[in-house]
């Protein structure tokens, strides 16, 4: 069984959670995309956990976690990371990373970051972490890959290459420009410290599909930050999608069986662009608040919304959702009124019931329906028959307007506060 994770709406869904709990009967756990430019949150036995990089299956020795092809990955992020878990006693001998998974270099944020100021008013709200210019690096190919590592003379030509271009960029921005051999030194380092865990991905891949084992595919973010279909230029730079789950973990597409997209009850989203059932009054406030809605890797407030089904519809679309996870339903516990976003009307009175492009989306102003709360904790609740009879219509309500059925819901941080329907 292959089963891949994505997010539903702008990310920040709680996919880590999801993942940590599929994972307990999965093989192998693949990271197709992304970096670290957002985390997932995992609370288990041992703590509270923020992954950047390293999959949240990471917690169960006897399954293989893989930092796949398709990640864009900071070598030093990555082993603080290592160095954390650790020193909260975490065995971490099951992470591998592809030889093709393509390292985020040093100067990758400092780019981001000086690309990112000269946006002035127009910035796209870019974590800085570098994600962008790696990626542009990798199309432009001209970045290196940690099978790299392995070859110093191969890894020496291919920052020949690289630098001329990128010192050019840094001289532009009047940065100070980065000197080859302290990056081959560092590069050294990095070698010394990984190596170890380097692999060629597609023996083990193609060794477990082959042997029918339980494959999960994790992606970071949601289709609403896609490169392709999301609100560009208001995006990350790579593809959370189901279909490039198949290519960044090296899966034929056709062998995924299972695709589980990841929705908040409500919704928030990091960054700048339309965020159509965005809420910057004091209800919104109140959902951040109950939420402890602040980025996990940056710690930047989240905006918050009531939930928009034709985002998810979208997403569902996209992907072609097998079923969704709806998580923090425990959030909306206090509401007496909540709102769910059917539809967007445009300017001139019309309305929409599909994601149009930015320009557009940008014009909107969100159409809703109101359902009235619960006002009673959910988080006690282990099964559908314990949730309260308006939760369990507000979330009927979801499952009819998105047409995907709900298999898992969550009310709480906790493994335990996770159930099947």
């Amino acid at each position: 069984m292959i089963t891949t994770v994505v997010g539903a709406q702008f990310g920040d869904e709680g996919k880590g959670r999801v993942v940590d709990y599929l994972a307990r009967q999965a093989d192998l756990v693949i990271r197709f995309q992304g970096g670290d430019n957002a985390g997932h949150t995992v609370v288990n036995d041992a703590g509270l956990f923020r992954l950047h990089l390293i999959p949240s299956g990471i917690f169960y020795p006897q399954t293989t976690c893989l930092i796949g092809s398709g990640v864009v990955a900071n070598p030093a992020t990555l082993l603080e990371e290592l160095a954390e878990l650790e020193a909260q006693g975490i065995d971490t001998g099951n992470l591998k990373i592809s030889n093709r998974a393509q390292m985020l270099m040093p100067y990758h944020p400092m780019l981001d970051g000086l690309e990112e100021s000269r946006r002035g008013k127009q910035q796209i709200g870019t974590t800085k972490r570098g994600i962008g210019p790696a990626y542009a690096d990798k199309a432009a190919r001209r970045g290196l890959r940690y099978g790299d590592l392995a070859h110093p003379a191969w890894l020496r030509q291919r920052l020949e290459l690289a630098l001329p271009s990128i010192n050019h960029k840094l001289a532009y921005f009047g940065a100070p420009t980065v000197k080859i051999d302290d990056l081959m030194a560092q590069c050294a380092e990095w070698a010394e410290k990984l190596n170890g865990r380097i692999v060629e991905p597609l023996k083990l891949v193609r060794g477990a599909v082959e042997s029918g084992q339980n494959i999960l595919l994790e992606g970071q973010l949601g289709v609403m930050r896609d490169l392709d279909w999301g609100t560009y230029p208001y995006v990350t730079s790579s593809n959370p999608t189901a279909a490039y789950a198949a290519v960044g973990a090296g899966i034929p597409p056709q062998k995924i069986d299972v695709v589980i997209g990841v929705a908040k009850a409500y919704a928030t989203a990091v960054g700048a662009g339309p965020f159509p059932a965005e809420l910057t009054d004091e209800t919104g406030q109140k959902l951040r608040d109950i939420g402890q809605e602040y980025g996990a890797t940056t710690g930047r407030p989240r905006r918050t919304g009531w939930h928009d089904v034709v985002a998810v519809r979208h997403a569902a679309w996209l992907n072609g959702f097998t079923g969704l996870a709806v998580t923090k339903l425990d959030v909306l516990d206090e509401f007496p009124e909540i709102k769910i976003c059917t539809g967007y009307r445009l300017p001139d009175g019309r309305r929409l019931d599909y994601v149009p492009d930015t320009a557009v989306l940008e014009t909107i102003q969100p159409i809703y329906e109101s359902w009235a709360g619960w006002q009673t904790p959910t988080t006690d609740a282990r099964s559908w028959d314990d949730l309260p009879a308006n939760a369990q219509n507000y979330l009927e309500r979801l499952q009819q307007l998105i047409d995907v059925p709900i298999q898992f819901v969550s009310v709480g941080p906790h493994r335990e506060a996770m159930f099947a329907v």
